[in-house]
């Protein structure tokens, strides 16, 4: 199994980390610098909650990710390596900031610190020199940055307060944004989550930044030593929309973390009607919680529909979005699927998977909350679609969204060309979001169920 462990910190290092975690009023000189920063493993013996949280986390994932090092593979040999360390930048920032990789071809073969996103990365930043495709600027002073203004005396390492790492402040959003936000070579907006909560209420001041959703806060200590203070410390498994699809560390932790996430996002309404045109199935859902569109990232590659079914004494007399086990949703021939993703093109306007070839871009997705302000026309962003229901009534009528993070269409293609072993195929989940899940019975008379 991959992932993080205590098994790799050197224990002459782990020893002299442990001393140097002190709550003395004299602070001792940093016994953490230079290369021993950047190896995660030596964050451990003082910060072990957080080590924890972040070794089960995509940031943790990032450089062993079969899709990704599936997709870069194939960008490599397609783009004849000119596309360079497009995705790497991303997905192993320390490796290519320290020269030990242009490409990205060669992660297996690195050491583990330079592999993902890693703590020395995100808390090394001093300054967001962009707005996407990774603008981060790392300082050089051996000082890691956070979220506290008032660090502890002797530390192990060198310590300061910084916007960009308190999610109270609407500045560390861009910290987030700085990477999950992306434009292709040839121009293409492909991954747009920053902007889209750059537009959206949360983004207004007192809002929510990216940290307020994605890495609860909870009363705790920042580093397990003896004289540490109280702080609001914050969830390092920052779960989103992606897993882990080969064995890793708190797998079944991160997808229940997803789910839970996912449950409380959208706000889904059905209503089963009467109308001069016969019955009618109306299916509204509403993005009430994201703070960005949803799906949000890399939502070329992300599916997420509708799923309607009626029933008439037990047999299904209507269906829509049904989907097929391991097959790709759009493969459906389905006149009535609500299908959320974007769609990409290339230069010549023909529909493509690979990310690198799009050129332009097609969205349809549940757009953010952008006011509270019932009075404001853009208060209102649900989104209702009708379906028709055969007649006479149905008993019973059920809805639910589903969601996969990437759909077979693309997993398909990298497996035919050689890039994907086969197997990943059956790890890929399909989520339902509960707060869509609802039940119409013709007992209940024509209504709506919310």
């Amino acid at each position: 199994m991959r992932g993080w462990s205590s098994a790799a910190l050197p224990v002459v290092v782990a020893a002299t980390i442990v001393a140097a975690c002190s709550s003395s009023d004299e602070a001792p000189a940093p016994t953490l610098t230079g290369q021993a920063l950047l190896d995660p493993n030596n964050c451990l013996p003082c910060h072990a909650d957080q080590f924890r949280e972040w070794s089960g986390s995509m940031h943790a994932y990032a450089g062993e990710d079969p899709v990704f090092t599936a997709m870069n593979k194939r960008m490599q040999r397609e783009t004849n390596g000119q596309a360079g360390d497009f995705c790497v930048a991303c997905h192993a920032p320390v490796a290519v900031r320290l020269g030990l990789t242009k490409d990205g071809l060669n992660l297996a073969e690195l050491p583990a610190y330079a592999r993902g996103v890693t703590c020395y990365f995100c808390h090394s930043t001093d300054a967001v020199e962009g707005t996407h495709n990774n603008p981060l600027h790392l300082a050089t002073d051996d000082t890691l940055r956070g979220g506290f203004d008032r660090p502890m005396k002797g530390t192990p390492h060198k310590a300061s307060y910084s916007t960009l790492h308190d999610r109270e402040q609407r500045d560390s959003a861009r910290l987030c944004g700085a990477c999950h936000d992306v434009v292709t070579p040839e121009g293409a907006h492909i991954e747009r989550t920053f902007t889209e909560w750059e537009g959206s209420l949360y983004s207004k001041p007192g809002q929510l930044p990216c940290g307020k959703c994605h890495m609860d806060g909870r009363s705790g200590f920042a580093a397990n030593v003896d004289g540490a203070p109280q702080r609001r410390v914050h969830d390092h498994s920052m779960a989103a929309v992606d897993v882990a699809l080969t064995p890793f560390t708190q797998m079944e932790a991160q997808r229940a973390a997803v789910q839970q996430l996912l449950d409380a996002t959208l706000l889904g309404k059905l209503c089963v009607k009467q109308s001069p045109t016969g019955i009618l199935a109306e299916v509204t859902l509403d993005n009430a919680f994201a703070g960005h569109n949803f799906p949000s990232g890399a939502s070329q590659d992300r599916r997420a529909w509708v799923e309607i079914v009626a029933y008439r004494e037990g047999a299904v007399v209507f269906s829509s979005g049904v989907a097929e086990e391991k097959k790709p949703i759009t493969a459906l021939a389905d006149p009535n699927l609500w299908l959320l993703r974007d769609k990409i093109f290339g230069k010549d306007g023909a529909e493509v998977h690979m990310f690198w070839q799009a050129a332009s871009v097609e969205s349809n997705q549940l757009t953010a909350s952008v006011t509270t302000d019932p009075t404001d026309p853009a208060f209102y962003h649900s989104v209702t679609r009708t379906y028709p229901l055969p007649s006479p009534a149905p008993d019973r009528v059920t809805m639910r969204a589903r969601m996969r993070p990437v759909d077979f269409d693309l997993l398909d293609d990298l497996v035919a060309t050689g890039d994907l072993d086969a197997a990943i195929l059956d790890k890929i989940p399909t989520f339902d979001l509960a707060s869509t899940v609802k039940e119409w019975t013709r007992d209940g008379g024509f209504r709506c169920v919310e």
